[in-house]
Parts: C-alpha cells; sequence; structure tokens
C-alpha cells in the first residue's frame, strides 16, 4: 500500500512539471541577440568623458566671462549658441552675432573676427613672392566698391548694443574727456577706470625703467574717440566706439607704425623688419594686455601705435584680464 501510494505522488509531481514545461515553451518568444541589450564592462572609477565644446560655445561663453556686468545668462536654443543681452536674445550665427530679430538677414554681414593673439611677437619670417601675392589678395579683399563692401559689412549688432553706441549721438554721451599720459583724450565710459590704472601702473614701471619714461616724454599725439571706419572697410573703427587709443611720438625716426602708411610711401609693409617698426616698449604692452587692451602691433597688417579694448581676444587666446568681476 505505502509502495502504491509513492508512486501516485510521483506520478503526479511528474505530470505537474511537464504541464509547466510544456506552457513555457507555448508563451515564451525568443529575442534576437542583437536585440539584447548588455551592460558594457567598464573598468573601476571609469568616467565618461565630456562632449568637446563647439566653436560656438566656446565663443559665447567667453564673451560672457569678459563682459559678466553687460550679458545675463548664456544658452543653447534654437540649434545655436546664444546670450541674453539688454533684454534679447543674440545668436552666435556663424559668427555674426545676430539678434533675434535678424536672423532671417544673416547673408548680408560677415561674422566678427575671433582670432588667436599672440602671447609674443611672432617668429619674423621673410615674406617670399608666394607668400606675399597671397597676403596682397586677402589684404586686397577690403578694397572694392562701395555696393560691395555694404553687402559685406559686418555685423556690429553686438557692439552697438553692448556700448550703446549705435549712433554717433548714442556714442558721445558715452564718452568722458580725461588726461591720460599728460594729453587730453575722450573714451566710452566703461573704459575710463581701466586706462586710469593703467597710466598709474604705467608712470610706477617709469620710476625704474627710463625706456618707459622717455617713451612717454616722447608721445605727441594721443587719439582716441574718432567717428570713422577702419582704412578701406565700410566697418566702425573700434576708435568710433571711444574704445581704441593711438600713440604717435613726436618723431618716428624713420620707423614704420602702420601698413597702410608705408604701402602708401612704396614700401613693401609684408617684408618692413620689427627692427624697423615703431614700437612701444614691451612693459607697457604687457600692462595694457593685462587690463584686456590687445595691440596692433601683433596683426599682420600692423598698426604699432594703436591700443583697443578686446578682453574676449584675450581670453580666448589664454591670457589673464584683471578687473572683469567675474
Amino acid at each position: 500500500m505505502n509502495v502504491f501510494i509513492r508512486i501516485l505522488f510521483l506520478t503526479f509531481i511528474s505530470l505537474i512539471f511537464l504541464n509547466c514545461i510544456n506552457r513555457t515553451s507555448l508563451f515564451s518568444v525568443e529575442i534576437p541577440a542583437d536585440l539584447i541589450e548588455v551592460e558594457e564592462s567598464k573598468p573601476y572609477g571609469f568616467e565618461e568623458e565630456p562632449p568637446i565644446p563647439t566653436r560656438a560655445e566656446i565663443i559665447i561663453k567667453t564673451l560672457m566671462t569678459a563682459y559678466p556686468d553687460k550679458i545675463e545668462k548664456v544658452e543653447y536654443i534654437n540649434d545655436d549658441w546664444a546670450f541674453f543681452l539688454n533684454d534679447a536674445w543674440y545668436y552666435y550665427a556663424g559668427g555674426r552675432l545676430l539678434p533675434e530679430s535678424e536672423l532671417e538677414n544673416s547673408s548680408n554681414y560677415r561674422a566678427m573676427t575671433f582670432y588667436n593673439y599672440p602671447a609674443e611677437l611672432p617668429e619674423w619670417v621673410e615674406r617670399t613672392p608666394s607668400t606675399t601675392n597671397r597676403t596682397s589678395s586677402t589684404a586686397g579683399s577690403n578694397s572694392g566698391s562701395s555696393a560691395q563692401r555694404v553687402q559685406t559689412r559686418r555685423s556690429n549688432f553686438f557692439l552697438d548694443t553692448i556700448w550703446n553706441s549705435g549712433t554717433q549721438r548714442e556714442t558721445e554721451n558715452q564718452l568722458v574727456r580725461f588726461n591720460f599720459l599728460g594729453k587730453q583724450t575722450r573714451v566710452h565710459k566703461d573704459i575710463h577706470e581701466r586706462l586710469v590704472t593703467i597710466e598709474t601702473q604705467i608712470r610706477a614701471a617709469a620710476q625704474t625703467d627710463q625706456e618707459i619714461q622717455t617713451w612717454i616724454n616722447s608721445i605727441y599725439t594721443q587719439e582716441s574717440y574718432n567717428w570713422r571706419n577702419i582704412a578701406l572697410t565700410a566697418n566702425r573703427s573700434y576708435h568710433s566706439y571711444g574704445l581704441a587709443i593711438d600713440f604717435l611720438p613726436r618723431s618716428l625716426g624713420r620707423l614704420q607704425t602702420y601698413w597702410l602708411w608705408s604701402s602708401q610711401s612704396g614700401r613693401d609693409w609684408r617684408n618692413i623688419p620689427y627692427t624697423e617698426r615703431y614700437h612701444p616698449p614691451a612693459p607697457v604692452i604687457k600692462i595694457f594686455e593685462t587690463y584686456g587692451f590687445i595691440w596692433g602691433g601683433k596683426w599682420m597688417q600692423f598698426d604699432t601705435m594703436h591700443f583697443e579694448y578686446r578682453p574676449e581676444l584675450l581670453i580666448l587666446s589664454g591670457f589673464t584680464v584683471i578687473g572683469l568681476n567675474n
């Protein structure tokens, strides 16, 4: 009797097991191997690398660093990087820095220039005929008919807005007059305190550096604000915003200071070595750069008397600019 009960119990268990197997085979679905998501094995301490920022992101965020008291915020919106300035969004727009209302007209403008500003003067290299022809065509692109220049003018919306200087009258309302290194001048009020600090540091350096004192004594003219365009272009000069300043000595002593003047006098301006150019003392240039001014002597189309306020270029090139309140 006990044996019979055991046989019945084992038979019942076997039937239940077979029934479960059949149910599983009826309702199971085979998932293709290529659709199975497998967790990739990563070593201990592994961290995902952050995405590489685009040129647009770098420039827009640099502008906010350079002008923290003017640009309120930065965002990626409408498939482009943009910043909020004076109650409006300004888009990178291929470097044109256009307000939203002008995006449909972007082809009418060329981009602003955001270039690498060198820490030191590049090593002097004599231009060969081939490089001379190449730079000639580049320099010559600024010339042409008025109609052509108007169509390819730089977008000034960002500069006009950030400096509240869209017209000559608006600009002149932003100017302050003061004495800088012994000469009366007018500059935009937002860079006035910087220039006061720059003068203080230059005069302090002159106490132990006779070259600097000699340079200060040699200054004959000093041009800052001047409502005009850049030579041979339809683009407003930084002088027309009160953001640039030029220094000329009583005598250049046969030295060259501006590529266009050299060209007009018959010189091959591309092959004028540094030793034949007028340069302010190196410590003076460094002081200006520390407070956000670039020097035109480092341009290919050199302008060695010229300084202009472009803190964003210095930041993009790895300089530390003092006094940006950030």
